[in-house]
């Protein structure tokens, strides 16, 4: 594949094509990937890694996120660009409306999702 992804990765997308992630042989048995790199299901039969992925969905996107600073300090951001070959975060002014846009602190992350890349809710911060 010329993305970089393992050629046993297979794509997997909802109807209206975006992609969910992908669905990658694991062992006999299967394992559903979401668009961050990160285990969605694993020990899965086909159809039910693909269930998984439908269910994962992609709504999660769209929350804010805890970037967590080569500092040890949680900084909030949204995701403003994703794809295997990167993902960008920028700095989320609480819910403003520039915060995907123009003018704000941009960080280029790896891919998949470093771990120090996770939901803000699951950072314990509300």
């Amino acid at each position: 594949m010329s993305s970089g992804l393992p050629d046993d990765w297979i794509e997997h997308r909802r109807d209206d094509r975006e992609r969910l992630g992908w669905i990658t042989p694991d062992g006999d048995r299967y394992r559903a990937i979401d668009v961050l790199g990160r285990t969605v299901a694993s020990d899965s039969e086909w159809l039910d890694a693909e269930a998984a992925l439908e269910a994962h969905g992609l709504h999660w996107l769209a929350e804010p996120w805890s970037l967590t600073l080569d500092d040890g300090r949680p900084q909030r951001v949204r995701i403003s660009q994703l794809s295997p070959a990167g993902i960008t975060v920028v700095d989320d002014d609480w819910g403003a409306a520039s915060a995907v846009g123009s003018g704000m602190l941009e960080r280029r992350l790896p891919w998949p999702a470093p771990p120090e890349l996770r939901p803000w809710s699951e950072a314990g911060r509300q």
